[in-house]
């Protein structure tokens, strides 16, 4: 009688959970830093394929950290617009470095001690700092070319910024742009730190600026119109986050 030999166990299934990890949080910090974005523009910048990227951001959209940009239809664009995306609040979150609890107990012990006196000044007081540190690395002397290095700067600060132009203004203007904000949970309640950043901007610049939206404020990006000399060249424009998210309303173009 011939004995049964056992059969083989099934292979085992891999799974890149882990593995698509690594990839999987680049993708959510350019959106943070790019968005409104597109998959085919990720898959240019990360190398990847268009299908491997909207893998990802299937995922991320799924989970809630990544939401797509609802923006008003072009007029005169046929077809179906390409899905772009931004981080959504809970993105921001997992972005954020898990030191806000603290930092508002903080915040708020100040403001009971002291009043909103003392938070506004605590707020000019961390601004002249970052004034005191950015000011020599901002050697450039024409506006746009020296937004840009500040916006260098806030990258390297967590702050996911870039420049982009703003097309049609009657003052040449670039928007100042903060896919992500690392003390967003302490602004949502103490916006003295919006304030007093904008103004470090405008020092930093050399010129008036205007905040036109802050993640903190619900939009999907802080928003931040530096307008130019006259004579300034801005490149072809590109889509701006200046409009809100959640239904607020749209900055200005």
């Amino acid at each position: 009688m011939s004995t049964m030999q056992p059969t083989a166990p099934a292979p085992t299934p891999v799974t890149t959970g882990d593995a698509d990890g690594p990839t999987r949080r680049r993708v959510l910090e350019l959106v943070a830093a790019e968005g409104p974005v597109t998959a085919a523009e990720l898959a240019g910048r990360l190398g990847l394929t268009s299908a491997a990227v909207r893998r990802h951001l299937g995922v991320l959209e799924d989970d809630g950290t990544i939401a797509v940009h609802e923006a008003a239809p072009s007029a005169g664009r046929r077809g179906r617009p390409a899905r772009r995306y931004v981080v959504s609040t809970r993105g921001q979150s997992e972005l954020s470095v898990g030191y806000s609890e603290l930092a508002l107990q903080v915040m708020r012990h100040l403001r009971a001690a002291g009043g909103h006196e003392a938070v506004a000044r605590f707020a000019a007081e961390r601004y002249d700092g970052v004034v005191r540190r950015y000011a020599p690395q901002l050697t450039a002397t024409d506006p746009d070319e020296r937004a840009a290095q500040l916006a260098d700067l806030l990258t390297h600060d967590g702050y996911a910024a870039s420049v982009r132009p703003v097309a049609g203004p009657l003052v040449p203007t670039v928007q100042l742009c903060q896919g992500h904000c690392p003390v967003q949970h302490v602004a949502e309640e103490f916006p003295e730190l919006c304030e007093a950043e904008a103004r470090a901007f405008a020092r930093l610049l050399g010129t008036h600026v205007q905040r036109l939206a802050t993640i903190a404020g619900g939009a999907h990006a802080c928003v931040t119109n530096v307008p130019l000399p006259a004579t300034t060249e801005l490149p072809e424009p590109t889509p701006t986050p200046a409009t809100r998210t959640r239904g607020t309303q749209e900055g200005s173009r």
